[in-house]
């Protein structure tokens, strides 16, 4: 990032600022990263308390990941309740193509594996899945593996610039990669989770180290197979 001598100071004061009688924030605990991804998916476009309620009527609609992965779009959309969002409609797009590359290369929608691989190569196996955005592998990477990320909506980055904490001709990946460089894998996800807040303008209402943990649908035991057919949405 371009002057990012000078922008350090800043984020430096903006950390101190934001972690003052804050107290440390867990991060939600996924029995599968491939749960970390669906809720990305769905926050890079809601607001993180919105993400939430959505991921709740999305467990309810769905039977496991393996039937969001055999939706279509507009059955998301409609359970979402964002059916004229643009946004929405991308992110959809583009959570299916992941869930289905996965299946593809694993014949399972899961990544458990990747707990087990070194947290680089996790990473670069998550940003090399075709669909797979740079919010969606750093949020995964920061809450399902445990490894060093600081995951950036649009939104946050917007803020950023517009604070004039980072370069203004700064890129996505570029303001991403200064904030890892700057802040501590220990601050990592405080950091996201009270510094989205503050971009959303709900910096109070900031998640103790107490909340519950962020649920996607969940593969359940018994059910229909991988490769079974989608059920007949309810009308």
């Amino acid at each position: 990032m371009k002057n990012s001598k000078d922008y350090s100071p800043k984020l430096a004061k903006l950390l101190k600022t934001l972690k003052k009688d804050a107290a440390p924030i867990a991060p939600p605990v996924y029995a599968d990263p491939v749960e970390a991804i669906v809720y990305a998916f769905i926050s890079a476009f809601a607001t993180e308390a919105n993400a939430s309620k959505i991921i709740n009527r999305i467990n309810s609609h769905f039977v496991d990941i393996n039937d969001l992965r055999v939706s279509r779009p507009e059955e998301i959309l409609d359970v979402v309740g964002e059916t004229s969002s643009p946004k929405a409609a991308a992110s959809a797009q583009s959570l299916l193509a992941v869930l289905n590359a996965i299946f593809e290369k694993y014949d399972k929608v899961s990544l458990d594996m990747l707990t087990e691989e070194g947290k680089r190569q996790a990473r670069k196996d998550l940003e090399e899945i075709p669909g797979m955005t740079s919010f969606a592998a750093a949020y995964t990477v920061l809450t399902a593996i445990g490894g060093h990320a600081v995951p950036l909506t649009e939104g946050m980055a917007d803020y950023l610039r517009q604070q004039e904490l980072v370069h203004p001709d700064s890129t996505l990946q570029e303001i991403e990669s200064f904030l890892e460089r700057q802040i501590a894998a220990a601050d990592a996800y405080t950091f996201y989770t009270l510094f989205r807040a503050e971009s959303e303008g709900s910096v109070h209402a900031a998640p103790n180290a107490n909340a519950k943990a962020k649920k996607a649908p969940a593969k359940k035991t018994g059910g229909k197979k991988a490769t079974a057919k989608k059920k007949t949405p309810k009308k």
